[in-house]
């Protein structure tokens, strides 16, 4: 991975104490706080490790859950999802498939054509306009 880096260490360099913890150690942000819950503009969000595309605008929409929804990646390979058997539930992880940068989970409950809503945490999110 070009540039990216190597360990702990090089991330909490890169990171700032909030983005470390959701990013690298797999925290989640508290529901309705994020500066992306509500943002309308048009374009495609990022991951804020490592600034790889993951969903677009058009597949952003109002889940009513706290955090940022889409329903589905901008394409096919750019999440990488693992099961998640923590804190007593069953759940699919996502994480950016370059960084693997935690991002949140996604469920099957999404109610769009593609029936999936990928619940992800503002912090893991970079937005860059207009695209």
């Amino acid at each position: 991975m070009e540039n990216l880096p190597k360990n702990e260490t090089e991330w909490k360099k890169k990171l700032s104490a909030e983005e470390f913890y959701i990013l690298r150690q797999k925290g989640t942000e508290s529901p309705y706080t994020g500066k992306f819950l509500m943002h309308k503009e048009k374009g495609i969000y990022t991951c804020k490790g490592c600034g790889a595309h993951l969903f677009t605008s058009d597949s952003k929409f109002d889940s009513h859950c706290g955090w940022p929804s889409f329903d589905k990646e901008i394409k096919a390979g750019v999440i990488k999802e693992t099961r998640d058997l923590s804190h007593g539930m069953d759940r699919i992880e996502i994480t950016c498939a370059k960084c693997g940068g935690h991002l949140g989970h996604v469920f099957n409950d999404g109610p769009t054509d593609t029936g999936l809503r990928y619940c992800v945490n503002s912090v893991s999110l970079g937005f860059e306009s207009g695209k």
